[in-house]
């Protein structure tokens, strides 16, 4: 490996790193700056950014944003709410169960925020430590991102496989793998968490706060304002679209148009659909246009449509001008044992805090080591690393709504509340994933 190839590696890693300072739109703005180092320091001719991938993130959060502003998403957790109040005594399994299937849903893991008190105070007033339903949630709202259909992350997923000509491996073939994986994965790591620190009656440090009154005594849930009007219609509206996406996902008959040599790719489809979704909705619902652009889930997308922007477009750049020299250098052992790319995909989102980012500027490089599509879409869930360094934000969310002060980061940083049901959820999804990989495909 030259000199030169080492600088533009230092120069990529140093718009990571800048990027992950800033985070948000900094990592796709940081990204462009390396870019344009690499272009005029080094003369690495850019790629073509990653138009398909940006466009899909577009539709499905436009399709989300609507429903936002209509109510659909305030109508989803109040769902939620009713499934997680309804089983106190087991909601360190119900409440990682509940968040899960809400994500995948609505594509986005911003759903939890408003579920958070609602998992503290069921928990609280049933005597169970609330930080092990509360990490655990907090972990299954990220793994399910990985198993959505409307996700941002399995957008980039999908939009690279078709970008790279593997027509035949698209979004059916993520479910199959990755829902079963990421759930064992939830489902193991909330069993895990039922074990994890002493009871509240059993607590001193906890009994010794609630002694001195810096704990409020557990609380009845307050009551909301009322949904609006056009809050069940637009949720209803939007499931139609996501099984719409799912279903021409699994039936490429039904994207075939007539005299066609090929179905349409689901990338098209995807856009089709979701932004008339979008459409539907905003005429069915009366929603003001101008309210659109303010929501959370809009702002989220933007946000994440910026980083792979600039970010992917980096890795993608770095990666083709020096395909040859990175391939051959560590080809054998990536086929070796495929499985340990899964170890990089981890660290890497560790640092860019976005599984989309992370899809997109990592997997280009295990499709050049020549990895089976079906051990990529395995390894899928392990970009998930976001809890590794407690800076989340529904991390500090979750330790901020824990009154108890149970939810905390410890003495040494990283051992924090999320580290084990994080790293147990990540791996047993992947190598479930592997399993099922190699059992199906």
């Amino acid at each position: 490996m030259t000199l030169s190839i080492i600088l533009q590696f230092v120069v990529v890693l140093a718009a990571i790193w800048m990027g992950s300072r800033y985070s948000g739109v900094g990592l796709g703005l940081w990204g462009a700056v390396g870019l344009l180092i690499l272009a005029v320091a080094f003369g690495v001719a850019p790629t073509s950014p990653p138009i398909d991938v940006m466009l899909i993130i577009l539709a499905v959060i436009m399709a989300a944003s609507v429903m936002d502003a209509a109510g659909g998403i305030d109508f989803l957790v109040r769902i939620a709410e009713r499934i997680i109040r309804a089983n106190p005594k087991y909601v360190t399994i119900v409440a990682p169960l509940t968040t899960w299937s809400f994500t995948f849903v609505a594509g986005t893991g911003h759903i939890v925020y408003p579920l958070l008190p609602v998992i503290y105070e069921t928990a609280h007033q049933s005597g169970i430590r609330p930080e092990r339903p509360m990490a655990v949630a907090t972990i299954a709202s990220q793994q399910a991102i990985t198993a959505s259909p409307v996700a941002a992350a399995t957008a980039a997923m999908i939009g690279l496989f078709s970008e790279k000509g593997l027509t035949q491996w698209g979004l059916p073939e993520i479910l199959m793998i990755c829902v079963p994986a990421t759930l064992t994965g939830v489902v193991t790591a909330a069993i895990v968490s039922m074990f994890i620190g002493k009871d509240l009656k059993d607590d001193p440090d906890y009994q010794a706060r609630l002694k001195a009154g810096e704990i409020p005594a557990p609380k009845s849930a307050a009551e909301r304002p009322p949904l609006k009007a056009s809050a069940k219609l637009s949720a209803y509206v939007f499931l139609i679209g996501v099984a719409l996406v799912v279903l021409f996902g699994f039936f490429p008959s039904l994207r075939q148009l007539p005299g066609a040599k090929a179905p349409l790719g689901m990338p098209i489809v995807i856009e089709i659909v979701m932004m008339s979704v979008a459409a539907i909705m905003l005429a069915l619902t009366k929603v003001h246009v101008d309210e659109i652009p303010r929501t959370p889930t809009l702002r989220a997308g933007v946000v994440a449509v910026i980083g792979i922007f600039g970010l992917a477009w980096l890795g993608d750049s770095f990666i083709a001008a020096h395909k040859d020299v990175i391939v051959p250098a560590i080809g054998d052992w990536a086929k070796a044992a495929p499985w340990t790319f899964a170890f990089g995909l981890f660290f890497a989102s560790v640092l860019l805090y976005s599984q989309a980012a992370t899809t997109r500027a990592l997997m280009p490089l295990g499709m050049a080591l020549g990895i089976p599509p079906q051990f990529l879409i395995a390894m899928f869930p392990s970009v998930n690393g976001y809890f590794f360094i407690p800076t989340y934000g529904s991390l500090i969310a979750a330790i901020n709504f824990d009154l108890s002060g149970t939810t905390r980061i410890g003495k040494y940083v990283l051992n924090h509340s999320f580290m084990i049901p994080g790293i147990v959820a990540t791996s047993v999804a992947v190598i479930t994933g592997l399993f099922l990989a190699k059992l199906m495909f």
